[in-house]
C-alpha cells in the first residue's frame, strides 16, 4: 500500500497550496491529503518510495523553510498508522489506555508509529490538527506494561522534538469513559 509517508505543516494556507503544488511537481509522489487546519496551519501528507518522499520533502523545506513548522519522512510506517491515518481501525475497549497529544501533526503521526512499534499496543484513535487546534493526539490500548513503554516511547520522541504537549497512562479505564472516547 504505502511506502513510506511524508508530513509537512506550514503556518500560512496560501503557502501550503503553494508548496503541495511544488511537492507534487518535484518527484514521483502521491499526495495523501492536503488541507487546512486549525489555526491558520496548513497539513501536506505525501506518499511514494522512501527516496522520492524525502527529496519532495526536502525541496519544500528549501523552498518554504520559512514557513513550515513540522516535517518528518517516515519509510516502513506501521500499518496501524496508516489505517488510523483514514479512521478505518476497528477500536476495541480493552485494557489499559495511553495517550499522547503533540502540537503538530507530524510528531503525532510519527510518534504514534514509535509507539506501535515498540510494544504489543493497538491505537484506538489517531487525531491530527482538524478540530484539535493544531495538535494532534493518539489513543492506544493494550496491556498496562505495554501501554506504558509505548507511551513513553512515542512521549520521548516528541518530547525530543520539543513537540510534547501531554502524555497519560490509564491502567483500568471506567467503563463510562469507554463510551465517550
Amino acid at each position: 500500500m504505502f511506502k513510506s509517508i511524508g508530513v509537512i505543516e506550514l503556518k500560512s494556507v496560501p503557502k501550503g497550496v503553494e508548496a503541495t503544488d511544488s511537492a507534487l511537481k518535484s518527484a514521483g509522489i502521491e499526495m495523501v491529503s492536503a488541507h487546512p487546519a486549525c489555526p491558520g496551519k496548513y497539513e501536506i501528507i505525501l506518499t511514494g518510495s522512501i527516496s522520492n518522499v524525502t527529496a519532495s520533502v526536502e525541496h519544500v523545506l528549501e523552498k518554504f523553510g520559512d514557513y513550515v513548522i513540522d516535517s518528518s519522512v517516515m519509510g516502513r510506517i506501521d500499518e496501524q498508522v496508516i489505517t488510523a491515518l483514514f479512521g478505518t481501525q476497528k477500536s476495541e475497549k480493552k485494557g489499559s489506555l495511553g495517550l499522547v497529544e503533540t502540537f503538530s501533526a507530524a510528531t503525532t503521526i510519527k510518534a504514534a508509529d514509535i509507539a506501535v512499534k515498540t510494544a504489543r499496543v493497538e491505537i484506538f484513535d489517531l487525531r491530527v490538527s482538524r478540530g484539535m487546534g493544531g495538535k494532534g493526539v493518539f489513543l492506544i490500548t493494550g496491556e498496562v506494561g505495554d501501554v506504558t513503554a509505548a507511551v513513553e516511547a512515542g512521549a520521548n520522541y516528541a518530547k525530543q522534538s520539543g513537540q510534547l504537549s501531554a502524555s497519560s497512562i490509564i491502567a483500568a479505564p471506567h467503563e463510562e469513559l469507554w463510551n465517550q472516547l
